[in-house]
């Protein structure tokens, strides 16, 4: 590369330049490009080799997919003896594999060599060392963001040009095969920032870290790849629609919609106007809406993930987002599910009771994960949580609004008052859709809001607990636990063969207590929500017990047990 170029770059961002100075060496090059050309030529003969062949006699072809089929299997044959190919429908699928291919090599091993490298910068100890730059938090990790994957960058560009063509070939408008590269672009951003934001959370997991954040991110990506395989169209909806705003897979089902003339393809078809509504916007409307919707969804996103990167990289002891910031991206997360868990048919809702709590306990699932996010992303640990227990009475700020503002507020504060604010900004939005229903179905859903914030603060308050202790792999412990908490109980009841329909009251106190309503007794929800309730009190206490014993100088304890 041109000295006067990476000289100009290093003034503007010298994390960049190094970088680029310790990947771009020939070497790397030369590798970078042969695995570019070498993919997108073996591409090509994989295609070419289903293209159909002849056999001795001359009387029929295999491989007759690129073809028009005429009697008995064979293909039809022009004046010259030779079969009549469909060359648009063999274009498009080469396009199509390029795609995707595209769209899983760039974001997990993206995704994969970003973790890696904060991961081997941690544990050479040189992160520290670029947290005392001068530069800000935006412009090092800019520089991670541009240069870790810069070889990918340049085996994707390389790739390019074959794909451009392979798409106007067969017919693609190149405004809609611009358009999927801008989705595609937004979405490496999004989840380039977001690894990075897991690869400062996760220090403790050391060289595990980058394999589970890629893993977790293909197997997403395949299972949003098999939904964008089928028609949109269905009968009911789901907040598992959600899913289509984070996956450029759901974007591909337009451009095979837009080949003139059009192909008979027997998957990604998009479906009409009204199939995939979003409080009732039609979003499968058009690729431009739909297009739009998916960047700024992207958007909000990476705008969130760039708060936490910018709290948590300069102060790796620091929660990854302030308590007011977790409110407002509950109200963000839940506006999401909930758009898509509405029917398009509004005054269809009580005679589709069944369907509409199907939603409502899919909305459960996913806030059961979410607010486990919230509390991994609030909770203080040891040294935090005894500064404030032996500071908080010195803090003016303290003394003056009192100790329910500093919980609500503050930054060392235990986490279980935040974690049931959170809770119930999530309960308000969902309470409000609930009572448009009417019928028994309401009142159920009423208690399973209910016993699921009784037990998502059973957590909260159990992390935090495990959070004060001295033990130094306090972080995978208390993960260890609140997994099992959620986990194991279902897979136990399970194993034994206690279904909620069989026996519902055992369900009533795990994480999944919407699924035995329906034929749990009134003594049974009452003596869960009883339960629930006593075992979140004591453990409150034992948590006010441990921060009043973390607050005690070591002097006093030193005095106190002379005098036992």
């Amino acid at each position: 590369m041109n000295l006067g170029l990476l000289d100009r770059v290093g003034e503007w961002n010298p994390q960049l330049f190094r970088e680029l100075k310790g990947k771009l060496k020939p070497r790397n090059l030369i590798v970078a490009i042969a695995i570019s050309m070498l993919g997108q030529l073996i591409l090509l003969m994989s295609f070419a080799s289903q293209l159909p062949e002849e056999d001795p006699t001359r009387s029929w072809h295999r491989n007759t997919r690129y073809c028009d089929v005429v009697n008995s299997g064979k293909c039809r044959l022009d004046s010259f003896g030779d079969p009549v190919i469909n060359w648009q429908l063999w274009l498009w699928d080469a396009f199509l594999w390029l795609s995707i291919f595209g769209i899983f090599g760039m974001l997990v091993v993206g995704t994969y060599l970003l973790i890696s490298d904060l991961s081997k910068e941690e544990h050479r100890s040189t992160l520290n060392f670029i947290r005392l730059s001068p530069r800000s938090s935006q412009n090092i990790l800019l520089g991670k963001l541009l240069g870790v994957p810069i070889l990918l960058y340049i085996a994707a560009v390389l790739a390019i040009p074959l794909h451009m063509w392979l798409g106007l070939a067969a017919n693609v408008p190149l405004h809609l095969i611009l358009g999927f590269y801008s989705v595609l672009v937004a979405s490496c951003i999004f989840f380039y920032s977001a690894s990075l934001l897991y690869g400062l959370v996760s220090t403790g997991l050391r060289g595990f870290q980058p394999w589970l954040g890629s893993g977790l991110l293909l197997m997403f990506l395949s299972g949003a790849h098999n939904l964008a395989s089928f028609d949109y169209q269905r009968i009911t909806h789901s907040p598992f629609d959600g899913i289509t705003l984070f996956s450029p897979s759901f974007f591909l089902p337009y451009l095979a919609a837009s080949i003139s003339p059009p192909l008979d393809i027997s998957s990604f078809e998009p479906g009409k106007s009204e199939s995939l509504p979003w409080f009732g916007l039609p979003l499968s409307a058009s690729a431009a809406i739909f297009g739009i919707f998916l960047l700024s969804n992207y958007t909000v996103w990476t705008i969130w993930a760039w708060q936490g990167l910018q709290r948590r990289f300069p102060n790796p002891s620091a929660s990854v987002f302030s308590k007011k910031q977790s409110y407002l991206l509950t109200a963000c997360f839940e506006l999401l599910l909930l758009g898509f868990a509405l029917e398009p048919r509004f005054s269809d809702y009580r005679s589709s009771g069944d369907r509409i709590f199907e939603n409502f306990s899919a909305i459960l699932v996913f806030n059961l994960i979410w607010f486990l996010g919230v509390i991994a992303a609030l909770s203080p640990h040891r040294q935090a949580l005894q500064d404030w227990a032996r500071y908080r009475h010195q803090k003016r700020s303290i003394s003056q609004q009192g100790i329910l503002a500093d919980l609500l507020w503050g930054e060392k504060s235990p986490a279980v008052v935040a974690v049931g604010i959170n809770l119930a900004i999530a309960n308000i939005m969902l309470t409000l859709w609930v009572l448009t229903w009417g019928g028994d179905r309401q009142n159920q859903a009423l208690l399973a809001l209910l016993l699921n914030t009784t037990f998502v603060l059973i957590c909260a308050a159990v992390a935090q607990l495990m959070l004060v202790m001295k033990t130094p792999k306090r972080f995978l412990w208390t993960a260890s636990t609140l997994s099992g908490l959620i986990i194991l109980p279902p897979m136990v009841l399970g194993f034994l063969s206690i279904y909620p329909a069989k026996i519902p009251a055992m369900w009533l106190f795990t994480g999944f207590a919407w699924a035995a309503l329906k034929e749990a007794s009134t003594t049974a929800i009452f003596l869960a929500v009883v339960g629930q309730c006593l075992a979140l009190t004591l453990l409150g206490l034992q948590l006010k017990r441990q921060l009043r014993q973390a607050g005690e100088s070591t002097t006093r304890s030193l005095l106190a047990g002379a005098r036992s």
